[in-house]
C-alpha cells in the first residue's frame, strides 16, 4: 500500500481521546439539524414565505453535505483526517455566522450552503476517526456510544431551538456554533497531531469524478424536491433529471479508469457494504418524514408553543441514550441482521401510528408514537454502522465512513422532498389550489389528511427498509475480519 505517516505518527494514540475529539464535532453537527427544524414555522412566518421556500433552508444544507461527503472522505484518506477535520469544523463555524446575520430565506439558503460544505468535512471523518483506533471487537460499542452522542444532539436541539425561539430569535440557534466550532477546531489541531488522523497517502485526487458526483447528486435532488412544485413533464425537471444520468454515466465510465477514484466500484460488490448502505439511507428517508413534519403538526393543529414543540421533539431522540449503547454492545456478539431489521421495523410502524393522529389527539399518544420511531432508530444504526466499517479495507476507511454518511444525508435529502411533495401535493388539491403559508383552524381536516398520507408514504418507506435490512444475510465473523479490514 502507497502509504506514508506524518512525522511522530503514534499508532497507540489513546482511543478515548480521539473519541472525545470525536464527539464534540458530531455533537455540533447534529445540534445544528435538529435545533434548526423546530425553528422552520418561525423562519417561515418571519420571512412571510412559503413552505416550498422554507424546505430549501434544510434541503440546500443536506443537498450540500450529501454532494461533498465522498470528495471529503477521499481526501481525509490522501491528506490525513486532522486535516479535513480540522478545516471542516472552521467552515462550520464561519457559515453558522453567515446563517446567524441573514436577513432574507435566500440570503439564509446560500449561508446553509456553505454551512454544509464544514459539515462534510467533518461527517466525513468521524466514523473512520473512530473505527481508526478502536479494534473490530469494540467498533460496536464505540458506535453505539457514539450514537449517545449523536442522541445528546439532537435531543438538547429542540429544546434550546425551542427556547432560543421562543425568547430570544430564531437568529440565536445558528450563532450558538460559533463557540463550540472554533474551540472544537483548536483542541482537535492539537490533541489530533501526531496520531493516526495524520497518516496521509500519496496518491492522487479525482478532481473529475468529484464534480460529476457533485453534479449528479445535484440534479437528482432537484428533480425530487422540484418535480412536483414545477411539474414532472416540465422542460426544468426533464433538464436535470437527463443532467443527472448522465452525470451517473459519466461518473461509473470515469472512476472504472482511474487508478484512485473517488469511490472504488469493488467495493459495492461487498454485500455487507453495499446493503447496509442502502438500509441506512432508507431509514433516515423515513425518519425525515418525523423531523420535517411534526413541528408543522405540533405548532398549527396542536397549538403547541415553540418551546413545548421543542420538547416533544425531543421524545425520539431521548430514545437513542437507552436504547444506542445496548443495541452496539449486542451487535458485537449477534451481528447486525436481526437488530436492523427489527429497528426498521419500528421506524414503520411508529410512522403509520404517527399518520392516524388527530389534530386534538393527546399529547401522550403523539409522545408513545415518537418513542417508537426513537427505538426503532437507536436499534438500527450502531450495528449498520459497525458492519459498513468492519467489511472494508483499511485503506478504504475514509471513503467507507464518508459513503455511509452520504448515504444518511441521502436519505435525509429524499425524506424531506418526497414528505414535502406528498403533504403539498395532498394539501393543494383538498384545499382547492391553496399552500401551507398561513395556517388557519378552517384548514385543520386538510392539514390532517396532508399529513396522515404523508406519514402513511414513510411507513412505506421504512417497510421496504426491513426487507432491504433482511437481505444482508449473516455477518462474518468480526474477529476472524480483522485481518481482512486491515
Amino acid at each position: 500500500m502507497n502509504q506514508s505517516k506524518a512525522p511522530g505518527v503514534n499508532k497507540q494514540a489513546n482511543k478515548w481521546t480521539i473519541f472525545g475529539l470525536v464527539s464534540i464535532g458530531i455533537f455540533m453537527s447534529t445540534l445544528d439539524g435538529s435545533i434548526v427544524n423546530v425553528a422552520l414555522p418561525e423562519i417561515m412566518a418571519d420571512f412571510e414565505t412559503s413552505l416550498g421556500v422554507i424546505e430549501w433552508i434544510m434541503l440546500t444544507y443536506l443537498l450540500t453535505v450529501s454532494s461533498l461527503l465522498l470528495s471529503f472522505g477521499r481526501l481525509s484518506d490522501i491528506k490525513g483526517r486532522r486535516w479535513v477535520f480540522v478545516r471542516g469544523l472552521v467552515i462550520f463555524s464561519t457559515g453558522s455566522l453567515f446563517c446567524g446575520i441573514s436577513t432574507g430565506p435566500f440570503t439564509l439558503i446560500a449561508s446553509r450552503a456553505f454551512q454544509g460544505i464544514g459539515a462534510a468535512m467533518i461527517m466525513a471523518c468521524t466514523p473512520a476517526l473512530i473505527t481508526d483506533v478502536f479494534p473490530v471487537s469494540e467498533r460496536g460499542k464505540a458506535l453505539g456510544m457514539n450514537g449517545t452522542i449523536v442522541a445528546a444532539g439532537l435531543t438538547l436541539g429542540p429544546v434550546l431551538g425551542g427556547l432560543i425561539t421562543e425568547y430570544l430569535s430564531w437568529h440565536y440557534i445558528f450563532l450558538i456554533n460559533i463557540p463550540i466550532g472554533f474551540g472544537a477546531a483548536v483542541l482537535s489541531s492539537v490533541l489530533l497531531k501526531g496520531t493516526h488522523a495524520d497518516v496521509i497517502r500519496s496518491e492522487s485526487f479525482d478532481l473529475l469524478g468529484a464534480i460529476l458526483l457533485i453534479t449528479s447528486l445535484g440534479s437528482l435532488v432537484f428533480v425530487a424536491a422540484r418535480g412536483h412544485d414545477l411539474g414532472f413533464g416540465s422542460v426544468p425537471v426533464i433538464v436535470m433529471a437527463l443532467v443527472s444520468l448522465a452525470s451517473f454515466a459519466g461518473l461509473a465510465r470515469t472512476e472504472l479508469r482511474r487508478t484512485h477514484p473517488i469511490v472504488d466500484p469493488n467495493l459495492l460488490n461487498i454485500r455487507l457494504f453495499s446493503l447496509p448502505l442502502a438500509a441506512g439511507m432508507i431509514l433516515f428517508a423515513g425518519l425525515f418524514f418525523v423531523v420535517f413534519l411534526m413541528p408543522f403538526y405540533l405548532t398549527h393543529p396542536q397549538g403547541c408553543s415553540m418551546e413545548k414543540t421543542g420538547h416533544i421533539m425531543m421524545t425520539p431522540f431521548l430514545c437513542l441514550f437507552v436504547v444506542s449503547p445496548i443495541s452496539g454492545t449486542l451487535s458485537d456478539r449477534i451481528g447486525s441482521r436481526f437488530l436492523c431489521t427489527a429497528g426498521m421495523g419500528g421506524l414503520a410502524a411508529g410512522l403509520y401510528l404517527l399518520g392516524t393522529l388527530s389534530d386534538g389527539a393527546p399529547l401522550s399518544a403523539v409522545v408513545w408514537r415518537l418513542a417508537l420511531v426513537g427505538a426503532g432508530t437507536a436499534l438500527f444504526l450502531p450495528p449498520n454502522s459497525a458492519v459498513v466499517m468492519t467489511s472494508v479495507p483499511e485503506k478504504h476507511k475514509g471513503i467507507a465512513a464518508a459513503t455511509l454518511a452520504a448515504a444518511r444525508n441521502l436519505g435525509m435529502v429524499f425524506g424531506i422532498a418526497v414528505a414535502g411533495t406528498v403533504f403539498n401535493s395532498t394539501f393543494k388539491t383538498m384545499s382547492g389550489g391553496l399552500e401551507l403559508q398561513a395556517y388557519a383552524p378552517e384548514t385543520a381536516p386538510v392539514f390532517m389528511d396532508a399529513f396522515g398520507n404523508a406519514m402513511l408514504t414513510g411507513a412505506l418507506i421504512a417497510g421496504a427498509g426491513s426487507i432491504v435490512s433482511f437481505m444482508r444475510g449473516k455477518d462474518l465473523k468480526r474477529y476472524e475480519n480483522e485481518e481482512i479490514a486491515d
